[in-house]
């Protein structure tokens, strides 16, 4: 019995095959310039955190996260400085600082929570501190918050 078919690219043959590039578009910016922004905002996140402006500092470092590829370097960057406010948050203060962030960036700090708890050994954080932002992130954002998360083709 023959099993070359086996090595056939049958997707190559098909007109209505969806590739990673139609599903959103990439970051149109240079990965130099995008790189430079998440180190800014880096600057920008230590300052709101030294006024104690935990809000603020979560707005900057979540408005404008990097998406796509060639800029793995600046979603590094982004995470260390979000997981740097996370572990600097009180757990009391928490809901009020996830109620006045907008439903976009409620989705992605979700995104960037199921990506700390991706990392190996959950990084530089606590598992406490991630599960205990995703529980209350849960409960003010619902569970549509999840669904969005993860139907988004969009990786922080």
């Amino acid at each position: 019995m023959d099993g070359a078919f086996r090595k056939i690219d049958i997707d190559a043959f098909d007109e209505d095959v969806l590739h990673e590039s139609e599903l959103y578009d990439a970051d149109p910016r240079d990965p130099a310039e995008v790189l430079d922004e998440a180190k800014q905002r880096q600057v920008a996140v230590r300052t709101s955190l030294a006024k104690s402006d935990i809000g603020g500092a979560l707005s900057i470092v979540l408005e404008n996260a990097p998406y796509g590829p060639n800029v793995d370097q600046a979603k590094e960057v982004t995470l260390q400085t979000l997981l740097t406010i996370l572990n600097t948050t009180k757990s009391t203060e928490i809901p009020a600082v996830i109620k006045a962030l907008s439903q976009d960036n409620q989705d992605t700090l979700m995104k960037y929570l199921y990506k700390g708890m991706a990392m190996p050994g959950w990084g530089d954080i606590s598992g406490s501190v991630l599960l205990g932002w995703h529980e209350k992130l849960t409960e003010v954002a619902g569970t549509g918050c999840i669904v969005r998360t993860m139907t988004d083709r969009r990786i922080v």
